[in-house]
This record gives C-alpha cells, sequence and structure tokens, in this order.
C-alpha cells in the first residue's frame, strides 16, 4: 500500500489493511528532503552574497550634487527650494524698482517676511532654525538599521520592535521615516544573490546536468559555507539510495545525518525514524504513487478548465472519456 508520510494515512492503512506493505512514496520522500534543504540553505541566506561582486565604490560623479555655496541644505529639498524660489522674486521685484510694500502685495507676503528676503544677500543666509543640524534620537540606531536592511529585513515595525530594547526611545514614525528614505533613494544597481530555492535546486540536481557555470556557483557558495557544503553530501547521498533503491542504507543514513549541525535534516530524520519501515520499503520496492498521481493532477486539470462553467455531469463524462 503506497501511501504519503502523514501520520493519519498510516494509521488508516494499519487500521483498514493491518497485513498490507506500507510503501512510503519515493516522490514525497524526495519532496520533504527539498524541503529540508531549502529550510537549511535559508538559514545561512548570509552566506549566498559571496556570490555577489562587490560593488565598486561611488566616484566623484556619483556623488550628490552640492551647492557651491557652502548651503547645507541640498539641491531638491523642499523648504530650500521654496525658500531660493521667494529669495529670487524678491529681490527681482526690489531691482525692478518696487518698494517692499509692493513686494509685500504682490507676492501675498508679511511686511516681516519681505524685509526678512530683501536683508539677506543669499538664500543660504535664511537656512538657519531649529531643524539644521539637529541631532536625532534615531542617530545612535542608524548603523543596526542599515545592517538589518543590508540583511533584507525592510519592514519597519519589526525593526522599530528590535530597536526599542536596545534602548531606542523614540517613535515608530521616525523609524519608518528613515527607512522610506533608504527604500526610494536611488541605490546603485548590482546584482542580487541566488535565493535559497535556486540554492537547494542545484544541490538537489544531479551534479553531471548542472550547467558549468552554476557548478562554480554551488561551489562558490560550498567554499564560504561549512553548513551549505555540510548539506551537499547527505543530500546526494540520500539520492543514490532513491535512485537505486538502497533501502538498506537508511540507518547508516540517519546517523551520519545526527553527526552534522543540520537542524532541518534532524527534524527530517526523526520524522523518518517513526515511519522507518515504511520509507525503507519506498526506498527499495518498486511500487510507488506515481500513477494515481497522475490520475488525480488530470482530474484536477479537467476540473480547472471547467470552474465556473459545467456541473458534475459534464465532468465526470470528461474525466471518463478523456
Amino acid at each position: 500500500m503506497c501511501r504519503d508520510r502523514a501520520p493519519f494515512f498510516a494509521e488508516g492503512a494499519t487500521a483498514g489493511a493491518p497485513q498490507a506493505v506500507q510503501v512510503a512514496d519515493r516522490w514525497h520522500l524526495w519532496h520533504n528532503l527539498s524541503e529540508a534543504a531549502e529550510r537549511t540553505v535559508a538559514q545561512h541566506r548570509r552566506c549566498l552574497h559571496a556570490l555577489v561582486t562587490a560593488a565598486p565604490a561611488p566616484g566623484p560623479e556619483s556623488a550628490p550634487e552640492e551647492d557651491s555655496s557652502g548651503s547645507p541644505w541640498p539641491t531638491g529639498h523642499r523648504f530650500a527650494d521654496r525658500t531660493r524660489a521667494r529669495h529670487a522674486d524678491v529681490h527681482a521685484l526690489l531691482k525692478a524698482g518696487h518698494s517692499r510694500r509692493s513686494v509685500q502685495r504682490q507676492l501675498g507676503m508679511t511686511w516681516r517676511t519681505v524685509k526678512q528676503f530683501a536683508d539677506a544677500a543669499r538664500p543660504e543666509d535664511l537656512f538657519t532654525g531649529q531643524w539644521q543640524n539637529r541631532p536625532s534620537v534615531l542617530d545612535d540606531y542608524k548603523p543596526y538599521l542599515d545592517d538589518r536592511w543590508d540583511e533584507g529585513c525592510t519592514n519597519a515595525w519589526k525593526l522599530w520592535e528590535e530597536i526599542v530594547p536596545l534602548g531606542y526611545k523614540g517613535s515608530y514614525q521616525r523609524v519608518r521615516a528613515y527607512l522610506h528614505k533608504k527604500r526610494t533613494s536611488p541605490r546603485p544597481v548590482v546584482a542580487r544573490p541566488p535565493s535559497p530555492r535556486t540554492v537547494a535546486w542545484w544541490i538537489l540536481r544531479r551534479p553531471e546536468t548542472l550547467p558549468e557555470a552554476e557548478q562554480l556557483l554551488l561551489k562558490t557558495v560550498r567554499t564560504h559555507c561549512p553548513q551549505i557544503d555540510a548539506l551537499t553530501r547527505p543530500v546526494r547521498a540520500f539520492a543514490v539510495m532513491l535512485t537505486e533503491h538502497q533501502g538498506e542504507r537508511l540507518p547508516d543514513w540517519l546517523a551520519a545525518v545526527r553527526q552534522d549541525d543540520l537542524p532541518s535534516l534532524h527534524t527530517l530524520a526523526a520524522g523518518i525514524d517513526r515511519d522507518r519501515d515504511a520509507v525503507v520499503a519506498g526506498l527499495t520496492l518498486p511500487w510507488s504513487s506515481g500513477a494515481v498521481e497522475g490520475h488525480v493532477n488530470r482530474i484536477k486539470m479537467l476540473k480547472r478548465q471547467m470552474f465556473g462553467r459545467a456541473g458534475h455531469q459534464l465532468l465526470r463524462k470528461r474525466v471518463l472519456l478523456a
């Protein structure tokens, strides 16, 4: 009796046919191993950055444009641009011969504001006040936020919860504003590291079928991460057992897995140990659920093709006649 490894399937098979030999389906065994391998790679995702060439340091041409006047407010700052525009308008009208009262009426400003702009020779002389060079309560925690951002954590609420135990007394809105600035600021275009699923797929495939480029990338990852290197060996050993029907090697494989520091594989090994007889049968006997799974997939395909457009009777005829 071929079955999935779910406990209720085992209980049902034992209750319904206690004399039958239960065989764990090989596809499900391989699927369980692939999930464990992907979890292991995900736990060491930082090692995948070794595949990305370090971005070159920005040159002078990529530095943000600075005002030659030495202004602390860069071009593009809303307050700075508005102040420069008003300063230019006031001085243009004064240069044209208008009085300050006339400038006040034309621009809709107060007398004090017109006087302030008129007395300033440069707009940069007006860039003073409580906002200029004001320290922030977030300054001490920005290096931590930058590191977590580089690790891939971009959720403002989660990062705020992480820095509060570190002593941060500010608001969540301040953290959100800082991350929004990072998210919207232009960043250099760099290659992204492969996903944990991609690396796990490289490990699960036959080595001889991997393209040369992917073989080199996998070799680089294994060199930089001992855990991923240790993961590759039991995965490929299990593949040999599965394809060559060597179920008698399963106890040795379980013992070797428990000696490695791979928690995800330890969890898989514990589950296999609880269902060892069926797994050994699945890795030894030729039976599998492949034919049944194929029919189930065909029926699901027919049902989805007719979704919302036909009833049970037509579906029944299509299943029987297909």
